[in-house]
């Protein structure tokens, strides 16, 4: 059957998989109905077709999230390039898994060469920027490779912010990852020309 990594520190998930044969890969078709199955989970998929359930974000990192996707949301509205999409967007990419970034944006002239059902699916694109937050129960290294695996995949810019250790990591393609320690700002040009983000209320 179709491998389930649950994360969770506080009890055991459980899982409405009645609608599924026992298969090594969940197709499209089934991920997206698995998904639909379980809402109030937040789930991912990996290349290889293992299948990562997570358990909502704890308060404080839901808080954070939401200060940088103000941010994000503001500067697009003023830009006008792009579209901005929130934690609950999933996105195939083209290794063939499923990502939610905590916060991603995505090029216009891009976002419109996608069909309106491929639009309302788990779009088969590869945002542009991407923003993941680490919360407590998170591993870093598990975090750095997803950065990794989204440059890989097509992201320009992505930024990892680590809240524990006031640590931001910023990758992009053909570069080693940016280190840097309690930044009160993580500028975002050339990609995101003019967005600056303030990272005093995220620590």
């Amino acid at each position: 059957m179709a491998t389930l990594q649950v994360q969770s520190s506080l009890q055991p998930l459980t899982l409405d998989l009645s609608a599924f044969t026992p298969q090594l890969k969940m197709s499209d078709e089934q991920f997206l109905e698995f998904c639909r199955t379980n809402r109030d989970l937040r789930i991912e998929r990996l290349a290889t077709g293992e299948v990562i359930v997570m358990p909502p974000a704890f308060s404080d990192t839901g808080n954070r999230n939401a200060k940088l996707l103000y941010q994000v949301m503001a500067w697009a509205e003023e830009d006008g390039t792009g579209e901005t999409f929130d934690s609950s967007a999933g996105f195939t990419l083209p290794n063939g898994s499923t990502k939610s970034p905590d916060v991603s944006w995505i090029r216009l002239d891009r976002w419109h060469q996608l069909s309106d059902e491929e639009q309302a699916s788990f779009a088969p694109i590869c945002p542009d920027f991407v923003i993941e937050l680490r919360s407590s129960s998170d591993s870093l290294k598990r975090l750095q490779a997803k950065m990794v695996e989204y440059i890989e995949n097509g992201v320009k810019l992505g930024i990892l912010v680590d809240r524990k250790n006031q640590t931001v990591y910023i990758y992009q393609p053909d570069q080693d990852p940016q280190i840097r320690e309690k930044p009160a700002t993580v500028d975002c040009s050339p990609e995101l020309q003019g967005l600056s983000l303030k990272m005093k209320r995220i620590w």
